[in-house]
């Protein structure tokens, strides 16, 4: 890792300048987080959340994706098990973040490891992940905490505002939730249209049949499954297939090279 957890700790005054560096790289983090974690507060809301509940989910679980995805399970009645295995699915890849950071970063003392690795989002993790190694545990840690404190603080925001909004934009206000999946959606489709557009098409139609027999937010769960194992595997198939097909065409041309080979060798 290049430095030990004692000369890590053992320099206040450099501690505190990387904690500054990590502070200033993470700003503009802050205030993209800001109207996304607005938008957070109101539909949590509108969605029966408490203002207590709204700000205590983005404290503890601190992961835009897995909190909207949360919201509308809850708003269609899902159990909290089936909400938190969802996210636990939903935030896997943290570990590939985590393990690639901790390749790059000083060995530091396990508190310190346990406080970047909580704030290690996909912004956090961009951010970091482009300075060279070591990273310093407080210039993490400094990046993490001011991303941390827009998300949680804009949070409680947003919920407040949605206070002031005429009641009618409040109760429409959990038709933004879909909007907002749409919104995210769209640029996937623009850049990777066919693998979205079939893993879209494949997980309603599992939901559908799924919903027959479960619960809505194990339906949801169950089919995203299915439809990313699906498309995987059908992939891989089509791969597999596309090599054979390429393989065997070179073999037939190495056997027409041989055989005019030959052919020039008897003549």
């Amino acid at each position: 890792m290049g430095v030990t957890a004692a000369e890590s700790t053992g320099d206040p005054v450099t501690q505190t300048a990387f904690l500054k560096k990590g502070l200033a790289d993470g700003l503009p983090i802050a205030v993209g987080y800001m109207p996304v974690a607005i938008t957070f507060g109101l539909i949590a809301g509108a969605t029966g959340l408490t203002a207590a509940e709204a700000v205590l989910m983005s404290m503890l679980v601190f992961a835009g994706a897995a909190q909207y995805m949360s919201l509308s399970m809850i708003a269609v009645g899902a159990g909290a098990f089936e909400v938190v295995l969802a996210t636990f699915i939903v935030n896997l890849r943290h570990l590939l973040m985590s393990a690639s950071i901790s390749e790059k970063a000083e060995t530091g003392t396990k508190g310190q490891r346990a406080l970047y690795a909580f704030g290690m989002t996909d912004e956090v993790f961009a951010v970091a992940s482009t300075k060279k190694a070591p990273l310093r545990s407080f210039y993490i840690i400094g990046v993490a905490g001011v991303a941390y404190g827009s998300w949680v603080g804009f949070t409680a925001a947003g919920f407040y505002m949605g206070a002031f909004l005429p009641l009618v934009i409040q109760e429409s206000m959990a038709i933004a939730l879909f909007a907002l999946f749409i919104a995210l959606l769209v640029p996937s489709i623009r850049k990777e249209g066919r693998m979205v557009v079939i893993l879209a098409g494949m997980g309603a139609l599992f939901h559908t049949v799924l919903a027959l027999w479960l619960s809505t937010g194990w339906a949801i769960m169950f089919a995203t499954i299915l439809a990313v194992t699906v498309y995987e595997c059908f992939e891989q198939v089509m791969n597999a297939g596309k090599q054979d097909a390429d393989s065997g065409g070179k073999s037939h041309t190495e056997q027409a090279e041989v055989k005019k080979e030959a052919d020039s060798s008897c003549r």
